[in-house]
């Protein structure tokens, strides 16, 4: 760093302001100091592109990046969070409200995305070769706001006014071809700053642009409409994340997103590894790694093997062996009908040659097949191509050299069930790799008071670089560290109380138990059972008003997908909840439900550090992993789940007297489910009739949309589907219990603080720093390249 933030941050406001930096707004000052910091680190961030790409590298293929606010985190990262606050104060601004002025990268949704943005933070911090890959999306997946408490979409233009943190680098741009038009892939870097590190790494976002800006002939004949139909055809490539597929041309588009970032990510790779290395591509897989997460970039499979046959003029036998070395798969799901399938017409109409080259990978995997005896039904179900049908996840695991799950669980599960068959051949490709996150933004950045803490228990910041040390200090916990952490806790719920009160304009108390939910809205996550407790609680208080409650504070935080109906009717459900509760002149007093709209990470990182209690509770076995299980843990909420997805290494590590499970577990239900009745639960289990006759008889008001009639049938009537098919009824006595258990014990807050320290510090394990390595050495075989 040539110069210091002090001396850099006036002449960078000024550039962006285009006045004194005194004069200028806290949105300037944000671009300002942001500008700082990417100066900052320029010579570094090229000095460590430079050195990866002469050597064996990882690409971490992806269609979302949930990364969050860019300028804390690189701040804490590069230790400069002082100097940015004395810079901004010199002409009389607080850093917290330039802070502020950042929009959320719209870049990711849900878990997926945030596990791929905290693996780029422990790459970099790491110092490992890794490179991101994705798309610039220009809104998003949407902006999310009630309207009578139901969910409504709206467009999220988080770059309206500039953001530094991603950079256009129109000389590396690709040309991307489809049968129907050729776009332009221009890039986007953004820098990856690791903790503690000179390395600088690199999430490359590709934007979608014409060849040409517009038709001019067109624009001077009258014809404005005509002028510009295909610049936008063109831009809905990059426009937003997950573009609605319940409509044919919505999955066109889908597939043409895929194979857009795929194919301009590849051309890049494939040209790099030619100018550094030579034009023999044969020894591509010694040096080149690309990990697919999930299966939104299987496309480029056939895509890198049409650049070896067409490009680079190998045979089908020499690119299908580099192919086959390069590729590894990260599957993110137990449930095999969920797995991506395309229609064979789609690919047709799209890329012509991609679907002969799908079709030829089909054949040799039929073939192969056969000389290895294996039944002709096994072949049929395995085979890339089914019907009118192309299988994204089969061309996987046929093509990659590593399929991993992503916990102990889940692993075990797509072994026996998902994949079985695929594990039955080669079981050599199989492995766990149990997700991690990133304790720099996840505790170092958005819990501080408990960082100091940390730092003051160790005597370094150690922990931070590796957060395994803590567990040294499970038993170091006394009554003065206890009581410390407590008032760690209470101070972050009074802020957090705060926050609430100016975001949604709800008063809750900060003495109250804070259990949070927050995560994709999905059945299987069952935000459902989370909303028939409350409502049970608040009828047996209106039933007993002399019933003991420790006031509680519900709070959820989801966006459901457009066309997901139901999950859109159990938002407003959970928002009706709280209508009826927050406005009972009695209850009130006690309970609290808060519905935190357009849920992403600046207000996870609010919430996560004031929860005292995480709720995971989807059904057992449906759940992959969760990465908000691993972030609560890590800030000292107690767990009360089922045991499934990382929920089971979680408890593990703390024992079941630090959590609180509950519940049929994945090896029980089959056998329940076989005589299931939830109508004989609803009659018997006392409290579930009254509960889920509210949802229709006037206690709940869905606006005549008839979304609550639809969640009851969906519980207790089979219709095209078996009747409550995520064994929410089957495990609400037992939650119940669970959960009435917690919020007794919550009285000893001694107890309840040893409980929590317990949970800080076995919290080393769900670090991605571990998940990262284990991925280095296993599976991508990439060693650390400081750049000094």
């Amino acid at each position: 760093m040539t110069q210091n933030l002090v001396t850099s941050v006036p002449g960078q406001v000024r550039a962006v302001s285009g006045r004194p930096a005194a004069a200028a707004t806290p949105m300037e000052v944000w671009q300002g100091l942001s500008a700082a910091v990417i100066d900052a680190i320029a010579e570094d961030w090229y000095a460590t592109q430079q050195k990866y790409r002469a050597g064996r590298m990882e690409h971490y293929f992806s269609a979302e990046f949930l990364m969050g606010r860019a300028l804390l985190n690189n701040l804490t990262n590069l230790g400069l969070v002082q100097e940015a606050s004395e810079a901004v104060e010199a002409f009389g601004i607080n850093l917290t409200d330039v802070l502020e002025q950042e929009p959320d990268a719209a870049l990711g949704n849900g878990g997926l995305g945030r596990l791929a943005a905290c693996f780029l933070d422990s790459c970099a911090t790491l110092d490992l070769p890794v490179t991101g890959y994705g798309i610039l999306y220009r809104y998003g997946l949407f902006k999310q706001l009630f309207n009578d408490g139901f969910q409504t979409e709206h467009p999220d233009p988080w770059m309206e006014e500039g953001y530094p943190f991603v950079i256009r680098h129109e000389e590396d741009q690709r040309l991307v071809r489809y049968q129907d038009m050729t776009v332009r892939a221009v890039p986007y870097d953004m820098p990856i700053t690791g903790y503690g590190t000179k390395n600088v790494g690199t999430l490359r976002l590709w934007k979608a642009e014409p060849v040409e800006e517009f038709d001019y002939d067109a624009f001077n004949s009258q014809r404005f409409t005509d002028a510009i139909v295909e610049r936008e055809r063109i831009s809905d490539i990059s426009r937003v994340l997950y573009p609605n597929d319940t409509t044919y041309e919505g999955k066109v588009l889908r597939v043409r997103q895929q194979y857009f970032f795929c194919s301009a990510s590849l051309q890049e790779i494939v040209d790099n590894y030619v100018q550094v290395h030579g034009t023999d591509l044969r020894g591509f897989a010694e040096l080149n790694s690309i990990q697919l997460n999930d299966t939104h970039p299987v496309l480029a499979i056939p895509e890198l093997m049409r650049l070896l046959m067409d490009v680079h003029h190998l045979g089908w036998e020499e690119a299908w062996s580099v192919v086959t070395r390069t590729f590894a798969y990260t599957n993110h799901t137990v449930l095999a009908e969920a797995l991506e399938t395309w229609e064979i017409s789609i690919f047709e109409r799209l890329f012509p040659r991609i679907m002969e080259i799908v079709r030829e990978i089909d054949r040799r995997f039929r073939t192969e097949m056969a000389d290895r005896g294996i039944e002709q039904s096994v072949i049929d179900y395995m085979a890339p191509i089914s019907g009118d049908k192309v299988r994204m996840a089969w061309i996987a695991c046929y093509a990659s050299y590593s399929i991993n799950g992503v916990a102990a669980l889940h692993t075990e599960i797509i072994k026996r069930e998902t994949l079985k068959d695929w594990h039955a051949i080669w079981p050599e490709r199989f492995n766990n790799k149990t997700n991690g996150v990133t304790p720099r933004r996840w505790l170092r950045q958005c819990n501080p008071r408990l960082s100091a803490l940390l730092d003051e228990v160790t005597g370094s910041d150690a922990w931070v670089k590796d957060l395994s040390v803590l567990a040294d200090y499970t038993d170091a916990a006394d009554d003065a560290v206890l009581d410390r952490l407590a008032q760690v806790k209470q101070a972050n719920k009074v802020d957090f109380a705060a926050w609430v009160k100016d975001r949604e304009g709800i008063e809750i108390d900060p003495g109250a138990i804070f259990d949070v939910q927050i995560k994709r809205l999905h059945e299987y996550k069952r935000q459902l059972l989370n909303a028939i407790y409350i409502l049970d609680l608040y009828f047996r208080m209106k039933d007993n008003p002399g019933m003991e409650v420790p006031p509680r504070v519900f709070i959820f935080g989801a966006k459901a997908a457009p066309g997901y109906i139901r999950a859109k009717g159990v938002i407003k459900l959970i928002n009706a909840v709280a209508e009826l509760v927050n406005n009972d002149p009695v209850v009130s007093k006690t309970l609290k439900v808060v519905f935190i709209h357009n849920y992403n990470v600046s207000p996870a990182e609010h919430i996560i550090p004031a929860a005292d209690v995480s709720e995971q509770i989807s059904m057992a076995g449906k759940e992959a992993s969760g990465t908000s299980n691993m972030k609560f843990m890590m800030n000292g909420a107690l767990t009360l789940g089922t045991l499934d997805g990382a929920n089971v290494e979680i408890l593990e590590a703390v024992g079941h007297d630090n959590a609180y499970i509950f519940g049929a577990t994945e090896d029980e239900l089959p056998e329940l489910r076989r005589t299931y009745d939830p109508r004989a639960a609803y009659e018997s289990v006392p409290g579930l009739k009254r509960v889920l006759d509210a949802f229709t008889d006037g206690t709940l008001d869905d606006n005549g949309s008839g979304w609550f009639a639809d969640l009851r049938r969906s519980l207790l009537e089979d219709s095209y589907e078996p009747a409550d098919v995520y064994y929410v009824l089957g495990d609400f006595a037992a939650y119940r219990t669970a959960k009435d258990a917690m919020a007794a014990d919550y009285a000893d807050q001694r107890a309840w603080a040893r409980k929590a320290w317990v949970n800080i510090t076995r919290s080393g394990r769900f670090s991605s720093d571990r998940t990262i390595d284990d991925y280095a050495r296993e599976v991508w075989r990439i060693e650390p390249a400081p750049i000094g």
